[in-house]
């Protein structure tokens, strides 16, 4: 079994906890995803909601993420919600039933998808997330002229070394691991 290196266990922690912070809320224990959240129910949120958000949940950081959004907008909306979460690492997720995004593609950016159809990715996808649980605010800077680049930018660092960063195999690998042609693309 390889070593950790202290710096990269580091920078994973720092990860962790800063992924957390602006939630207040725990980390989910090891191997639990959305209780409650199976691949049928998720399907029949996403056609009443005004957002279905595509996620990671072999991510640790994704699924804070998801929790907190999960929370907030049952919290605000118990009757309805708003936000439809779909995991991408469910082996019965379907690109055909989410606008043709691919395991791939949703592996290397984050995806959602609106209620007219509309995909958005990027920092665009955090953007109307927040809005819809009414924290807006948090990611509207991120739609000025010079903000916005450079909120682009620095999530697309993000994507590109989130799986290394967070102990995973690279995206070909999980590409690979796939079932189907579905990783070949």
């Amino acid at each position: 079994m390889a070593a950790t290196s202290a710096p990269s266990q580091r920078l994973r922690d720092m990860l962790w906890w800063v992924g957390g912070l602006h939630h207040c809320v725990n980390q989910p224990p090891e191997g639990t995803c959305l209780p409650g959240f199976s691949e049928a129910r998720s399907r029949s949120m996403a056609t009443t909601a005004s957002l279905t958000l595509l996620y990671d949940g072999g991510c640790p950081l994704c699924l804070r993420e998801v929790n907190f959004l999960r929370q907030r907008d049952e919290r605000l909306h118990s009757s309805s919600t708003r936000i439809a979460f779909v995991d991408i690492n469910d082996e019965h997720y379907r690109p055909e039933q989410h606008q043709g995004i691919s395991y791939r593609h949703a592996m290397g950016r984050i995806h959602a998808i609106q209620g007219n159809g509309t995909v958005l990715k990027d920092v665009a996808v955090f953007r109307e997330a927040y809005r819809l649980i009414g924290l807006g605010w948090l990611y509207a800077p991120t739609a000025w002229p010079v903000i916005g680049p450079l909120a682009d930018w620095a999530y697309g660092l993000w994507a590109k070394w989130r799986l290394a960063l967070t102990g995973r195999p690279d995206l070909d690998q999980l590409c690979y691991c796939r079932r189907g042609d579905e990783g070949k693309e």
